[in-house]
């Protein structure tokens, strides 16, 4: 074969396969991965958010009970950033702030729902220079009073083991991070009461929506926070 047939086939590869791992990734898979957990949706105990694929998300392991404006309060004050809406242009920043190492202390975070309604609010801190890595918090509003909340930490960028997306993968100590928002919560003056069940078994490990291995006690931590304003 003549060396520019090398050439021309090596191109057509170079271009083909990532059209192939889109198509697969943005539009096959996620249909599939739909269709087969539709069916479970209804027959789930577990309280935990979803994917847009109703595959099983991040577990709860928050109960807030306050106003909007006294929870986004007690999170500023304790140096987080309100999540910027997912867009292509918040897409294309979030990849440079990978890329580049440059801070995006907004940077989106995916949807993921929680009684048909994707998250309300959520809420980020950096750890480093970008937002390869940070702490965050995904909050629902299920009553006038009432929010739901799932902490977890982004522990770097990869593929999705479900979907091939590109995402963010969860450290695997989501317990920790519940207790590191609960001490942020109390020191604007929120108060603790009895845990919840989550009805996640304690013990064993889980996978979220993304693929990622996760452990925890099980329990959502209740709070209800004061009537404050920053």
């Amino acid at each position: 074969m003549k060396p520019w047939h090398w050439y021309s086939i090596t191109f057509a590869m170079m271009l083909l396969v990532p059209l192939l791992w889109f198509v697969l990734a943005y539009a096959g898979l996620p249909r599939l991965w739909s269709h087969h957990e539709h069916k479970k949706i209804g027959a789930r105990e577990q309280i935990q958010s979803y994917t847009a694929q109703d595959i099983p998300g991040d577990p709860i392991n928050l109960h807030l009970k306050g106003g909007e404006a006294a929870i986004i309060c007690a999170f500023k004050r304790a140096g987080w950033s309100v999540a910027a809406a997912v867009s292509l242009r918040t897409g294309v920043r979030i990849g440079t702030s990978v890329i580049f190492h440059r801070a995006y202390p907004q940077a989106p975070v995916s949807p993921l729902f929680v009684e048909d309604k994707v998250q309300s609010v959520a809420f980020e801190k950096d750890e480093g220079t970008s937002a390869d890595k940070r702490h965050h918090v995904r909050i629902w509003q299920v009553g006038p009073r009432d929010w739901l909340g799932a902490a977890t930490f982004d522990r770097g960028v990869g593929f999705n083991l479900f979907t091939l997306q590109i995402t963010h993968h969860i450290g695997p100590d989501v317990d920790a991070e519940r207790d590191n928002a609960g001490k942020l919560l109390m020191a604007s003056g929120a108060i603790l009461h009895a845990s919840e069940s989550s009805r996640i078994a304690p013990g064993r490990s889980h996978r979220n929506g993304g693929g990622d291995k996760y452990w925890t006690d099980g329990q959502i931590r209740v709070f209800t926070l004061p009537a404050i304003s920053c």
